[in-house]
C-alpha cells in the first residue's frame, strides 16, 4: 500500500525526477507541441522554470510523482499566484495529487490563475472539477495554439 502523498518545497536535487515528470506529462498533454517534453523546451524548463519559479512537488513513498510552479500573478488588478504549470506523471494522474499541489497554492496564494491549452480537454476538466472558470482567450504566438486564461478565486474565510 503507498503512502499518502506529501507536497514540500521542490530542491536543487528533485531536478531530474522533475524534469521527468514534466516531460512525460507534457508530451501526453501537448502532442500539438512539437518537441513537447525534450530539447530546447527542456533546457528552458531546467534554466529559466526550474531556476526561477516558486516550485513545490508531490510525492509518494519518496518518488517524485507531479511538479507544480507558481509566479506572482494578477486577477483583474489584483494579486495571485500564477500557476506557471501543473504536470503530474501519467501513472499518478487520478491519485489527488494535481487536487493536493492545487490547494496547496490556494494556501499560500488565495487567488489562483493559469493558462491551458483549449486542446488539453483533459487539463480542462481537472481545473473545472478544482473550482477554475475560464476569464479570457489567447493565442500562443509560437505554436498558433488557442490558451485559455483561467481564474479561481480566493476561498471565502
Amino acid at each position: 500500500m503507498s503512502a499518502a502523498p506529501k507536497v514540500r518545497a521542490y530542491v536543487p536535487a528533485d531536478e531530474d525526477a522533475a524534469v521527468d515528470v514534466w516531460s512525460r506529462a507534457g508530451r501526453i498533454a501537448h502532442p500539438f507541441i512539437p518537441g513537447e517534453g525534450e530539447g530546447e523546451r527542456e533546457r528552458q524548463m531546467r534554466q529559466t522554470y526550474l531556476v526561477h519559479a516558486d516550485n513545490w512537488v508531490a510525492e509518494i513513498d519518496g518518488r517524485v510523482v507531479a511538479l507544480l510552479g507558481l509566479i506572482l500573478g494578477e486577477i483583474d488588478g489584483v494579486d495571485s499566484g500564477e500557476i506557471g504549470g501543473l504536470f503530474v506523471a501519467p501513472e499518478a494522474q487520478g491519485t489527488g495529487v494535481g487536487r493536493l499541489l492545487v490547494e496547496h497554492a490556494a494556501t499560500l496564494h488565495g487567488a489562483l490563475t493559469l493558462e491551458v491549452y483549449e486542446k488539453n480537454t483533459r487539463a480542462r476538466h481537472f481545473y473545472t472539477r478544482v473550482g477554475f472558470t475560464e476569464h479570457s482567450r489567447r493565442t500562443d504566438e509560437p505554436y498558433g495554439e488557442v490558451l485559455l486564461k483561467l481564474v479561481r478565486p480566493a476561498p471565502r474565510a
